[in-house]
């Protein structure tokens, strides 16, 4: 018997429901938004700005999970609108919905965003999502005139006076550049004496793709900070550095050491490194595993293995780390400013000078 299809809800219908603060929105109605055109595009930017400003947000975020766990849904036009909210909170939320957009007009967009935003973690956020573009740029999917300009822009900003959360996100993405100006600002940022910044080196240089970085990314695995430690696991994973596979299978067997973040991105970059031992020890790690949750990302690991075996260098992204390959992820909720981002040597702190550079060979 043929299965009743369930009909279309009229977009009035769901825009009455936007508009009504008496009663919370019915969440039956978010895959109305999805592929949203015409008229119905049309009537949902007459009409989100007079929704409540905490309504949008959570809509908006959503949204953004909704995205997340079904592919068949797109809710980029609702962002792209998102992109010009009055409340920074959406701005930053849009962003993240964008994350793998590659309209060449959003470029541009994200650019003026970075440089031009009163809010500081939207500028980050844009920094961040600027990312996708230098890697589209590498693959020579946009323009070169476009690339340049994406470069230059984060180049300016990653040198210039903004909060050093931005400027950390624009070295980020500029991870993914072959340009040589990259290499002293990565030199730069992992001889300071901030953590933040080592590990944002470390997470660029695991997009490059450049084996000048394998000593550098090998030797952080030892790193007492444990943020610096994850971001050279998380590297060696991305790069899938053989010379890597014993140090993490050598942490996994010592894994009452190691903190739980960075046992679980071992777990996966050894998924993505593979070779010898490495199916064992998952499917071991497997059986002994304490939940559900740490047994489902384990055989997701598993099934990484097989795939990245059977197609070298395509393999998924870690679902745990909140890392995708184009690492936008980096993008910050607003709803965190107040977090161990913030802190006050944030606002002071700087690249060390050029002379110090050569401490990295």
């Amino acid at each position: 018997m043929a299965k009743t299809q369930k009909p279309i809800i009229p977009f009035q219908q769901v825009v009455n429901h936007l508009l009504d603060m008496n009663k919370p929105f019915p969440p039956v109605h978010l895959h109305r938004f999805s592929d949203l055109s015409g008229n119905d595009l049309a009537q949902f930017k007459e009409t989100w700005p007079k929704v409540d400003s905490n309504r949008r947000l959570a809509i908006s975020e959503d949204l953004e999970e909704l995205a997340e766990s079904d592919t068949l849904v797109s809710f980029d036009e609702l962002a792209k609108i998102g992109l010009e909210d009055t409340d920074a909170r959406v701005r930053a939320t849009a962003l993240r919905i964008l994350w793998e957009n590659e309209d060449p007009q959003l470029a541009t967009i994200f650019i003026n965003m970075m440089e031009k935003d009163t809010d500081d973690v939207v500028r980050a956020s844009a920094a961040a999502a600027l990312g996708l573009f230098v890697y589209s740029g590498e693959l020579e999917k946009i323009s070169p005139l476009l690339k340049k300009r994406v470069e230059e822009s984060l180049f300016s900003v990653q040198k210039g006076p903004d909060l050093a959360l931005v400027r950390r996100r624009a070295l980020e993405s500029l991870g993914y550049s072959s340009r040589e100006e990259i290499v002293p600002l990565l030199k730069a940022a992992l001889n300071s004496n901030d953590t933040e910044w080592k590990a944002s080196a470390i997470f660029a240089m695991g997009r490059s793709a450049d084996e000048q970085w394998a000593p550098t990314i090998l030797q952080k695995l030892e790193d007492s900070d444990v943020e610096v430690q994850l971001e050279a696991v998380r590297a060696a994973g991305q790069m899938e550095l053989d010379s890597a596979r014993e140090p993490l299978l050598k942490m996994l067997s010592q894994a009452e050491d190691l903190d739980e973040d960075v046992r679980m991105a071992t777990i996966w970059a050894l998924s993505q490194i593979g070779g010898e031992d490495v199916r064992s020890v998952l499917e071991h790690l497997q059986t002994e595993a304490e939940d559900e949750d740490e047994a489902d990302y384990i055989e997701f690991a598993i099934d990484n293995l097989a795939l990245a075996q059977d197609i070298p260098g395509f393999g998924m992204f870690d679902p745990l780390a909140g890392l995708d390959l184009e690492g936008h992820a980096r993008i910050v909720d607003l709803s965190e400013q107040e977090s161990d981002d913030f802190e006050e040597s944030d606002l002071t702190e700087d690249l060390p000078p050029e002379e110090d550079q050569d401490q990295v060979d």
